[in-house]
């Protein structure tokens, strides 16, 4: 369900997409999602499309935070969360480097798997 995220965030032009594998070093979920927006409306908007995709997989997040002020939203899904920063805020907490012993999640070869080829003119 992670990569409806991904996809999600994507098509909101979400910035610097990164997943985290962390099964074997963390205890309460198996992915990060990792993404970053320009400006708090764009953050927002952001979260909204990866609640509304999920919402239609049947997902619902245990919780959110943040999403009023729009710095940093954290949506938990159980086994994975979604973090919607600010450019500010994803640098300062740094959460790749927090987690630098955790897999990163080559997102390229998974889009080309899910994302239909333009059509040859």
């Amino acid at each position: 369900m992670w990569l409806t995220a991904v996809h999600a965030a994507d098509s909101k032009q979400a910035r610097d997409i990164s997943v985290l594998d962390l099964r074997g070093i963390s205890s309460f979920a198996d992915f990060f999602v990792i993404a970053t927006g320009g400006n708090a409306r764009q953050i927002q908007t952001i979260s909204d499309e990866v609640e509304a995709q999920l919402k239609k997989r049947g997902e619902r997040p245990n919780s959110v935070e943040g999403y009023t002020h729009a710095d940093w939203i954290l949506m938990d899904y159980g086994d994975y969360v979604v973090h919607v920063f600010s450019e500010k805020a994803r640098s300062y907490y740094d959460l790749e480097r927090l987690w630098r012993d955790a897999k990163r999640v080559p997102l390229d070869s998974q889009r080309q798997m899910e994302t239909p080829k333009p059509a040859k003119k």
